[in-house]
């Protein structure tokens, strides 16, 4: 079961490589991101 500690590190992991690939894409993935987190955050996995 995929769980979000096991999301986290393949979130970013995917998210270096196409900042390494695209880095005009560093601004949107950063903000992308911040949003999934916060939300995660205020809703929770509960």
């Amino acid at each position: 079961m995929l769980t979000y500690l096991h999301l986290t590190p393949i979130v970013s992991l995917i998210a270096g490589v196409l900042i390494l690939a695209i880095p005009r894409l560093l601004n949107y993935i950063i903000a992308l991101y911040l949003i999934v987190i916060g939300m995660i955050g205020l809703f929770g996995t509960r």
